[in-house]
């Protein structure tokens, strides 16, 4: 009898963990990575702020080029994700999005053409991978004006900010946006 109520509770338990994160735990797996792409997205713009007014728009390009993945490794440590910028107009050959990105990403423009605020642009899912089960999260980055200086219409960016792009990006595709618009994504990722 013993031996049965050790298979029944082996079946339940593997039951129950094949079954996934409850409710509780997917609201807050959802609410960490909303955290993790915040500290992200406001690191990353304060310095490129900062950088903008100290060295100009050709220097700051180093900002996003250097610190942009430090400051993604950093929120990665902290709050225990995979956090990374991608695109599929990628300006670093590291930010191509996989599958999954990329619909993601696809699905935020089609919520923001239909008139959702920029914002609030985001979305999750719970996805099985060969290794197991992975929660995937993606906020979209919207361009705001300051991310044109260097994503906006070429014809209208400065020459020496085309140059730098030139040099450091020689297969940049991270160009042509206007205000508003899906530039990319924070993406955040977590094995279960």
């Amino acid at each position: 009898m013993n031996n049965k109520l050790i298979v029944l509770g082996a079946v339940l338990l593997a039951a129950g963990c094949a079954s996934g994160p409850t409710a509780t735990e997917q609201a807050a797996m959802v609410d960490d990575a909303r955290k993790a792409s915040a500290a992200l997205a406001q690191t990353l713009g304060g310095e490129l702020k900062n950088a903008m007014t100290e060295k100009g728009p050709e220097g700051a390009i180093s900002v996003c080029k250097t610190r942009a993945p430090e400051i993604a490794a950093d929120v990665s440590k902290r709050f225990g994700v995979n956090a990374k910028r991608v695109s599929p107009k990628n300006r670093n050959p590291a930010g191509v999005p996989d599958a999954w990105e990329a619909e993601a990403q696809a699905s935020l423009e089609k919520r923001l053409a239909a008139g959702e605020k920029p914002e609030t642009l985001d979305t999750w899912q719970i996805v099985a991978t060969p290794a197991g089960k992975t929660f995937r999260y993606a906020k979209a980055l919207p361009a705001q004006p300051l991310c044109l200086t260097c994503h906006g219409d070429p014809a209208t960016m400065a020459e020496g900010v085309k140059a730098r792009l030139a040099a450091d990006y020689p297969l940049d595709k991270a160009t042509g946006y206007s205000a508003g618009m899906v530039r990319g994504i924070i993406s955040i990722s977590r094995p279960l």
